[in-house]
């Protein structure tokens, strides 16, 4: 897991957290790393210092929990796809029963749910075949 430094093409500093750096590039090459502030997809790497390893076996004990923990919110969550923003904001309004779920929604969308005051918490989550 890499931790990059990054801007948008409106110079919005964000970091983003990938397996590799070749997995920045393929997401960032397919326009699936966008900007948290203003959705724009047209992002670059800043410079930045290099990461020491003081305690790699703590490191990857971290790494290795921070990854269980995901493949359990996965298994234990109801996937609703491009529903999510809707689902999310009739759980939150009561309009129906409470439940975990998961899906799919735009940096647009994840900030106005925010601003409404409903949770949520952006992840990429594997497929349900990839979760062990």
């Amino acid at each position: 897991m890499i931790v990059l430094n990054l801007t948008c093409a409106n110079r919005h500093p964000f970091e983003g957290w990938f397996a590799s750096a070749d997995e920045f590039a393929r997401q960032s090459a397919t326009k699936l790393v966008s900007c948290p502030y203003c959705s724009d997809a047209n992002i670059t790497r800043l410079p930045s210092g290099p990461h020491v390893k003081r305690a790699v076996a703590t490191a990857d004990a971290t790494a290795a929990k921070l990854l269980a923990a995901v493949a359990d919110l996965a298994r234990n969550s109801e996937n609703v796809g491009t529903q999510f923003p809707e689902e999310a904001r009739k759980i939150h309004y009561a309009e129906i029963p409470p439940r975990s779920i998961r899906g799919i929604a735009t940096a647009t969308e994840v900030k106005a749910l925010i601003e409404e005051g409903i949770a949520v918490l952006p992840l990429s989550i594997p497929a349900k075949g990839e979760v062990h």
